[in-house]
């Protein structure tokens, strides 16, 4: 259902948008806690390990830490600008990416959109992501710095931060504009690219196992879809990792007093120089914080999104079908 074929029941771009804003919407209600400790990772200056200088020192500590300290629902602090972020993104990268690869389809080679669909699935799904998170740069910064920020809060809710961050300067719900489209380029073409050519890999290995007696299950389908999906986030979210680190710390410049309690604040004047402050300060290793939780998180969220978008599509086709046939 990811991908145009003529062969397959054509849907209409408001059922694409429909079906990628559900699949966002409970995707992000179910890994956001997995976020925010990825995003505190991220925003560490100090090593993520046992030392006396560190706050969050591993994964399970962090949990434990996060709720002593700021309450149980504090793992999903910033979700009203996550789903907000999910209702634009969704809708706006599948349905984008339908349509692009509907026009690949009809206007490029067929080598392209057969025998290198995992080519074409790649370049589509760069463009989209690059034209969703423009539309949706706004609410990542807003969800940031919620995030970001701890006890006593500085921002009371979305409303709050949109307010505040205004009296900053527009531009400010800009920040971190530069990595962001560098990272969501290769991210999102990466993740459609990979889906693509793992769908591809599971079909030869399922039809080898008919061709010997083996017929796969009712459920085989919804398997496909989130095995090849978790692993295409593990593999794009790993190729483009450090690029996810620079643009969290340069969304919270200007926003050092709500990370007081956290440990060391550092100011960065872009992406090269941000960079270069890491690897100085922190080590290479320092452009990877936060990359356990982030690949679990990878894993569940695209193995989730691409399979509720499945899910979605298929109801919506199963409506279709049935209203048709009144």
């Amino acid at each position: 259902m990811v991908g145009y074929h003529p062969l397959k029941y054509e849907l209409s771009k408001f059922d694409h948008a429909l079906a990628g804003g559900v699949s966002g919407i409970v995707t992000r209600s179910l890994t956001q806690p997995l976020d925010v400790i990825k995003i505190r990772f991220q925003l560490q200056t100090e090593p993520i390990a046992k030392t006396p200088t560190s706050k969050y020192k591993g994964l399970r500590q962090s949990f434990r830490k996060i709720i002593r300290e700021e309450g149980f629902w504090s793992l999903w602090k910033g979700h009203v600008a996550v789903q907000s972020f999910s209702l634009i993104y969704g809708p706006i990268a599948f349905a984008s990416f339908e349509f692009l690869t509907r026009q690949a389809w009809h206007y490029l080679p067929q080598k392209m959109s057969k025998e290198y669909r995992p080519v074409t699935h790649f370049l589509c799904g760069s463009m989209s992501g690059c034209i969703a998170s423009v539309a949706c740069q706004p609410f990542d910064v807003i969800r940031t710095r919620l995030v970001a920020q701890g006890e006593p809060k500085i921002y009371n809710g979305i409303i709050h931060a949109a307010r505040c961050m205004l009296a900053e300067g527009t531009l400010t719900f800009f920040k971190g504009m530069v990595p962001t489209l560098v990272q969501a380029a290769p991210y999102a073409g990466l993740q459609f690219g990979f889906y693509s050519l793992f769908k591809n890999i599971w079909n030869m290995a399922e039809h080898y196992a008919e061709e010997h007696g083996h017929h796969h299950t009712r459920y085989a389908g919804m398997l496909e879809s989130l095995v090849c999906g978790s692993a295409a986030g593990i593999v794009g979210k790993g190729a483009v990792y450090p690029l996810d680190v620079v643009k969290k710390r340069l969304q919270i410049q200007g926003f050092e007093e709500a990370r007081v309690s956290f440990g060391r604040v550092k100011r960065y004047n872009g992406l090269i120089h941000c960079v270069l402050c890491i690897v100085k300060d922190e080590g290479v290793i320092g452009l990877y914080k936060g990359l356990g939780p982030s690949l679990l998180k990878a894993a569940a969220v695209t193995g989730l999104s691409f399979f509720v978008y499945e899910q979605c599509c298929s109801l919506i086709v199963e409506l279709k079908s049935g209203s048709d046939t009144d």
